[in-house]
């Protein structure tokens, strides 16, 4: 026997792993099924298995993990039922621009004319969501797909789907192609490259890689390109910024403190926006933009030039007539998002990295001498409750921000709560805040858990309603079967309390849904190996705090907080 005839066949799932080491892919998250079992029997030890036991909390975790890492993530569905199942939080995926590879397992290539037992439809499943979707034609194109899929999920910054039959993990790869040896670059950020090496062109003999190994993404601005916003800025006599999540990197938040002390200008941030773009204890940081047009319009009053960063002209929630702003306000929009920009109605878009732009506008605008306009007053913390008074969402929330330190990651779904938790709870570091940009529920739990693996070394607290928390349950038993020391605070009020006002603000009679007062998150928690504990009093409330707030950053466990609250009696976005 030659030594070629002894040498073992190099396949699909060989080749694909190798994709996924040069990519940094090295962790896959998922819920696999029996299509899924030729791709992870005799995993190989240097990548990393998490299993999740729903295929939301697959992709929550992935999409907490890749924005964390600021790269992307891998998560497996299998077939028709688990992208089902996943289909919502890839749209909130999509929207919180968060970059992942979704493999999804089909049934077996060679009978799939015949439609046979878990056969899944699935290329429009999952609908306009995906930023790719792929099938590819051969099984030796897998593992080509796979890279371009990476590079999709950066450049578009969201999820890239590949589909893939199971028996092709089994099938020779293409002429026994190779990547180049690792030369230490490893995959790069979500704005520059993914694939690292620059040495060679995938490919050996014949076969070939469909994909390039390193994608470079520029993000210099001219001077000349910035003329109008310069020209706008300038001339305006009172300026505001307006920033959102596409700002909300250490970069932005330095460009754009140095643009608003250079424009003694007040900040806003855009009303339901999925992470914070500037930091929210600056004394120049004016609140949350109002979600509807009239009190959008009182805010700016005033304001003839308004620069939004990172953030569509403007996000609303309720519906009301009118124009967004008062006549003879000019709009400006920086964004990298092509979609954000091509959709506001803005006088000029300029699509470029808002961190590039806004730190050169910085840099060649006259310094203004006029006095920072007066900001709304601070919110005042609640007064303690009286003895034997219930607690309130404000309350938890206010001992909480006595406690936790400025690196904190507030993972955010209480939606009754949310306006409370901007006021009192101001996120002072990059990724300070995050929470789900679609507005679905099922993401804060799983987030969470994928954010603290990604980022160890950062105290992660997710503070979610308890109706909230039913939706991404399942997260609890990987955080405590994987170790993942995030602390969940569920603002446990036994209804959809947004529900209620959103009823009584429609003044159409009585709401038909009931409440679930009946359940009990602390023991869902503890039946998914979550160690958990009920808390119905200020001092327990300020005890456990003090107890495992000053340990967070080292903890090894995590720990549900079932915290019993009263609802919060309106909501005012």
């Amino acid at each position: 026997m030659s030594p070629a005839e002894a040498r073992p066949v190099r396949t699909v799932r060989d080749a694909t792993f190798d994709v996924l080491r040069r990519t940094g892919m090295t962790t896959i998250f998922a819920n696999p099924g029996s299509t899924e079992v030729s791709l992870l029997a005799g995993f190989p030890d240097d990548l990393e298995f998490v299993l999740a036991l729903h295929e939301g909390s697959v992709v929550g975790m992935a999409t907490g993990w890749a924005i964390a890492r600021e790269r992307p993530a891998l998560a497996l569905l299998h077939t028709t039922a688990g992208l089902g199942n996943a289909v919502g939080a890839i749209a909130t995926a999509r929207v919180n621009r968060a970059p992942l590879v979704v493999l999804v397992g089909q049934q077996d290539r060679r009978h799939l004319a015949l439609e046979p037992f878990l056969t899944g439809r699935l290329a429009g499943l999952a609908g306009d969501y995906p930023v790719r979707v792929d099938q590819p034609a051969r099984a030796q194109d897998v593992p080509g797909a796979v890279a371009r899929a990476c590079h999709e999920a950066v450049t578009s910054r969201g999820p890239a789907l590949v589909v893939v039959p199971m028996d092709d993990w089994s099938a020779p790869a293409d002429d026994d192609w190779s990547l180049p040896p690792e030369d230490g670059a490893g995959a790069g950020r979500a704005g520059g490259g993914t694939a690292a090496s620059s040495r060679g062109t995938g490919r050996a003999g014949g076969g070939m890689l469909a994909a390039p190994l390193r994608v470079i993404r520029p993000t210099a601005v001219a001077d000349s390109d910035l003329e109008p916003l310069v020209a706008l800025l300038a001339e305006a006599r009172s300026p505001v910024l307006v920033v959102g999540a596409g700002a909300d990197s250490a970069e932005a938040w330095r460009a754009l403190t140095a643009l608003a002390e250079r424009l003694r200008c007040p900040v806003w941030q855009e009303s339901f926006g999925a992470r914070a773009g500037f930091p929210q204890d600056h004394p120049q940081f004016a609140g949350i933009l109002p979600a509807g047009r009239s009190r959008l319009r009182e805010v700016l009053a005033g304001h003839d030039a308004v620069l939004t960063a990172g953030a569509p002209v403007f996000r609303q929630y309720p519906y009301e007539p009118g124009p967004l702003v008062a006549p003879g306000t000019a709009v400006a929009v920086v964004t990298d998002d092509p979609a954000e920009a091509h959709r506001s109605p803005a006088d000029l878009a300029l699509l470029a990295s808002p961190a590039v732009v806004c730190a050169r506008l910085a840099a060649l605008l006259p310094a203004r001498s006029t006095a920072v306009p007066p900001l709304p007053p601070r919110a005042l913390p609640p007064d303690p409750p009286l003895r034997d008074e219930p607690l309130r969402a404000a309350h938890v929330l206010h001992e909480l921000a006595l406690r936790l330190a400025p690196e904190t990651v507030v993972v955010e779904e209480t939606p009754s709560s949310r306006p409370d938790l901007h006021r009192l709870l101001p996120a002072r570091r990059p990724l300070g805040f995050l929470s789900a940009a679609m507005g679905g529920l099922g993401f804060a739990l799983p987030a969470a858990v994928g954010l603290r693996m990604a980022a160890p070394d950062r105290p992660v607290v997710a503070v979610v309603g308890d109706g909230s928390a039913l939706y991404g349950i399942q997260a609890l038993w990987s955080a405590a079967h994987y170790g993942v020391g995030a602390l969940f605070v569920v603002l446990a009020n036994g209804r959809y309390a947004v529900m209620d006002r959103l009823a009584e603000r429609a003044d159409a009679g009585k709401a038909p849904w009931p409440p679930f007062t009946e359940v009990r998150m602390a023991g869902m928690a503890r039946s998914l190996g979550c160690p958990a504990r009920r808390v119905e009093a200020y001092y327990e409330l300020a005890d456990v705090l003090d107890e495992v707030v000053p340990g967070l950053a080292g903890r090894r466990e995590p720990l549900l907080l079932d915290v019993a609250v009263v609802p919060d009696p309106d909501f005012q976005p």
